[in-house]
């Protein structure tokens, strides 16, 4: 009862943390209406929240931080500054490069709840890993729509859905100290350098990181734009009077759905494999990529529900590669392969996120999401690649 007590506080905290990531697209619009900030500065602005998670991930990892702190402290902490930071963009010009640099300082805020929470939780497994990092992943999956949901109650000012945000994380930062750790709670392997090599030399590592980055070549390309195609899409219906609340609505529903998805996605990874899961999952969320432009401006039904099974099948996945990481690494290693794959992953996001609508005013959302298929494609390459080594018998308790 402990464990599943401490699991569900720990999964309502990051929930809580994570409402800053998203907390400055999910106001976008306004700020686009308001200060005529271009589509393409949004996207840097978002982007900067994943190249600072990727800065702070690091330096977290070569200064031993989550090993040297104590984890709910570290992680409360960081909260502390996320929301702080996240608080100060309400009152600085949105259109300024502070604002960008402030973006950034959210996101390496969140290496400190992440892959912490990470470690926090699968403290608690027992032959039930990729459940409990299923269940992480989609507390994350929560957070990310949270700011959505906020926007939606106060669509008429932007700076209470960034204030809301950050008043969410302080809160968490605070819930966290009352998390217990589970029995196999320890310390992860420092970072080696020298060690970085091993996720491309070792054959199995590389195989399960190149099925990571190719789901991370779409995810969070998909979270940051949908709801501008959605918005854009509502306002070609005859009834889409309302379309920018509508469209809210159902970013909210399609990125909060997905953490069905990371549910799903572990429970069924723990039983008929992970090589199987994230395979399976990449072909329908490639596929759905592909037909989502072609919906563009029909009944917002039909484009909801090919929004509602993309953002399930493009997140179902995500824990399932890092808990392939950790069952494929030597026990020593497992903290610096984790950091090697969560980094390049992240900046991977920073293509993605920056050419989706560069694309757009070129071709349109017809073919805007089009090339988001290539990652899950590539990863699902992969991963099958991977199902055909011995060393896949390793995953999932022997199941591939």
């Amino acid at each position: 009862m402990q464990k599943w007590r401490s699991v569900a506080l720990l999964v309502t905290c990051v929930v809580l943390a994570l409402s800053v990531w998203f907390a400055g697209t999910a106001v976008q619009g306004e700020l686009q209406k308001a200060f005529g900030l271009s589509k393409a500065w949004g996207g840097l602005a978002t982007a900067a929240v994943g190249l600072g998670f990727v800065a702070g991930t690091l330096t977290s990892a070569v200064l031993g931080l989550a090993d040297r702190l104590e984890s709910r402290r570290f992680f409360m902490v960081c909260c502390l500054i996320g929301g702080g930071t996240n608080a100060l963009t309400a009152f600085v010009d949105p259109g300024s490069l502070f604002t960008i640099a402030l973006r950034f300082v959210v996101g390496a805020s969140m290496a400190g709840v992440y892959p912490v929470g990470m470690k926090m939780v699968a403290s608690w497994a027992n032959n039930d890993r990729g459940l409990l990092v299923g269940l992480l992943t989609g507390a994350v999956t929560l957070g990310s729509a949270m700011p959505h949901f906020i926007a939606i109650a106060a669509p008429a000012n932007w700076r209470i859905t960034l204030l809301v945000s950050s008043a969410l994380a302080v809160l968490s930062g605070l819930l966290v100290l009352r998390v217990k750790l589970g029995p196999v709670h320890g310390k992860a392997a420092s970072f080696r350098a020298r060690y970085v090599l091993k996720a491309w030399t070792d054959r199995p590592l590389r195989l399960a990181n190149l099925g990571y980055f190719g789901h991370m070549w779409e995810l969070y390309a998909m979270w940051a734009w949908v709801g501008v195609f959605l918005a854009a899409s509502f306002q070609f219906d005859p009834g889409g009077s309302a379309a920018m609340t509508l469209a809210r609505w159902i970013t909210v529903a399609a990125i909060a759905m997905g953490a069905l998805g990371c549910v799903a996605g572990g429970l069924l990874a723990d039983r008929i494999g992970r090589t199987t899961l994230t395979a399976a999952a990449m072909a329908v969320s490639g596929i759905c990529a592909l037909l989502v432009g072609f919906a563009f401006g029909a009944d917002p039904w039909l484009v909801s529900i090919i929004c509602m099974i993309w953002s399930q099948t493009v997140v179902a996945d995500s824990a399932q590669f890092s808990a392939s990481v950790i069952e494929l690494s030597e026990p020593e290693l497992v903290g610096t392969m984790l950091t090697v794959q969560t980094s390049i992953g992240f900046l991977i996001t920073f293509i993605t996120i920056q050419a989706t609508p560069f694309l757009v005013d070129v071709i349109g959302w017809r073919f805007g999401f089009a090339y988001l298929a290539l990652g899950p494609l590539f990863g699902m390459l992969a991963m099958l690649r991977l199902r055909r080594l011995p060393a896949a018998s390793r995953l999932a308790n022997g199941r591939k």
